[in-house]
């Protein structure tokens, strides 16, 4: 523990180090951004993830942990208009664990898989709240791209979050891992994608996951700075039912405490029209 006063923040700097470190050195290397390694800053209200400081991966407040506190996760929870009832949610990429304590609390009934490959944000799982491991809760430490070319697991749902300082983990951003994710998936599954990260990453992204998904898809803008959620359904005969959908929506908007219908009205504009399906948005 130290001062985060020490890079001008309120409350204190949680590390993964033993007692006898040179705390001076790993303060010149957080203010360099050259530490290497996770770390968390707890000012008393919330404990944020940081894999450097010009980003934050991830937030909770101490006293509504639950809360999802980015719009980016809130939008990707929107699979459950699609998979209202589903068995098995996959999370890739752990972070502090935002969507796997709402998933855990708030479909009671799935079963909850965590994939994360960094040993050092899993060391911080108690601090943040994390539920532990029971019949229907289990995290993984591995490589994503391993993971889902050797399970038998059967997912309804992949929710793909796993960024490193830059953004969207490059591994990820491949043809082949996407086609292994697709070929795990159940018939109707579907595959959400946190698009976060350079321009050109992001379409490259795009473009892999319209040739895998054959152009089932839905991207959603997350406010401002080039941020992006992609939904992608492997059913080669889905088509969205907008006025299913918003009836679905005002259900689930008191369950999860997510507006929904507001949702839902965003996805339909963003469309799903064939001329668009194989043109990522510039």
């Amino acid at each position: 523990m130290l001062p985060a006063a020490a890079l001008q923040e309120s409350g204190t700097i949680l590390l993964n180090e033993p007692p006898h470190a040179d705390a001076d050195l790993i303060l010149e290397q957080l203010r360099a951004g050259s530490y290497g390694k996770p770390f968390v800053i707890d000012d008393g209200r919330t404990r944020r993830l940081y894999f450097g400081l010009a980003y934050v991966q991830s937030e909770m407040s101490i006293g509504q942990p639950y809360e999802l506190n980015f719009e980016y996760t809130r939008i990707m929870m929107g699979f459950l208009l699609f998979q209202p009832r589903p068995r098995h949610i996959v999370i890739v990429g752990l972070g502090g664990g935002s969507l796997t304590r709402f998933c855990h609390r708030s479909v009671p009934r799935a079963r909850i898989t965590s994939i994360e490959i960094d040993p050092g944000v899993i060391a911080f799982g108690d601090i943040f709240l994390l539920p532990p491991a029971d019949a229907r809760t289990e995290l993984v430490q591995a490589d994503a791209v391993d993971y889902f070319q050797g399970t038998s697991d059967r997912p309804d749902v992949v929710l793909l979050d796993a960024c490193d300082i830059q953004g969207l983990a490059p591994a990820l951003c491949d043809a082949a891992v996407l086609g292994s994710i697709h070929d795990r998936l159940r018939s109707r599954g579907v595959l959400v994608i946190n698009l976060v990260g350079s321009a050109g990453a992001l379409r490259e992204m795009l473009a892999h996951a319209a040739t895998v998904f054959q152009g089932r898809l839905i991207v959603q803008n997350v406010g401002e700075g080039g941020t992006k959620v992609a939904y992608a359904f492997k059913d080669p005969a889905f088509v969205p039912d907008w006025v299913g959908l918003q009836r679905l929506a005002r259900e689930l908007e008191p369950r999860h405490g997510i507006d929904f219908p507001a949702l839902a009205r965003k996805l339909q504009r963003s469309g799903f029209a064939p001329a668009a399906r194989l043109r990522p948005p510039s």
